[in-house]
């Protein structure tokens, strides 16, 4: 794609905030704010503010001297996986979200299936029902965070009439975030913009 890029792949945006960034080379916000403020990815700082904007332009040249691929540049579309025996709630939810255009988002109905399209698609979010027969929450924690490739996916639980403290313990478990069923779509809209487009402002290495 130095090979066909086209800048109406990224909706005609000219700066990209860290979110935008790490959505296209699929790495965590926090990986893109180091080669920030290492000087490796070129941009600027919001004036009075300690936001970060990278040009498109600069982001190209970044990926093409790094070798990462441009696979991601497909409109910077945020991917979610929702994992869900209730076919019904997911197909709702998947609608809601894709009416934004901003959102890229498949179904799987068990854990097993949710596994393997997890390694397939690479999602910046999963959304999994917590009551699957066939696998523990904790197993489903483990199983991301023990792969590199998808180490940095948010995941948010979800469950019937799910408690604070149960939200609490799946946390715990290594979960990101949980939501109760049932639960209005643009919450959990709200609480993936929250997760995954939020600028990062840490600064550590």
């Amino acid at each position: 794609m130095s090979r066909g890029f086209s800048k109406s792949m990224l909706s005609n945006k000219q700066v990209l905030t860290t979110g935008d960034v790490a959505k296209i080379c699929s790495v965590a916000p926090r990986t893109v704010s180091k080669w920030f403020d290492s000087g490796q990815l070129q941009g600027y700082r919001i004036p009075g503010s300690k936001d970060r904007r990278i040009p498109v332009e600069k982001l190209i040249r970044f990926m093409q001297a790094h070798g990462i691929p441009f696979d991601g540049l497909d409109a910077g579309l945020t991917r979610v996986l929702i994992v869900d025996a209730d076919l019904t709630l997911a197909q709702a939810v998947r609608d809601s979200l894709t009416e934004t255009k901003n959102y890229e988002v498949t179904i799987a109905d068990s854990a097993f299936e949710g596994g393997a399209m997890t390694m397939e698609q690479k999602p910046h979010v999963i959304v999994v029902d917590i009551t699957l027969p066939d696998v523990s929450p904790r197993a489903i924690a483990r199983f991301i965070q023990s792969n590199a490739i998808v180490s940095s996916t948010a995941i948010i639980g979800t469950g019937e009439h799910l408690s604070q403290a149960r939200g609490q313990a799946l946390m715990q478990d290594g979960f990101t975030h949980f939501l109760s069923k049932p639960f209005r779509t643009k919450d959990l809209r709200a609480m993936i913009e929250t997760l995954i487009g939020a600028e990062t402002t840490t600064t550590s290495v």
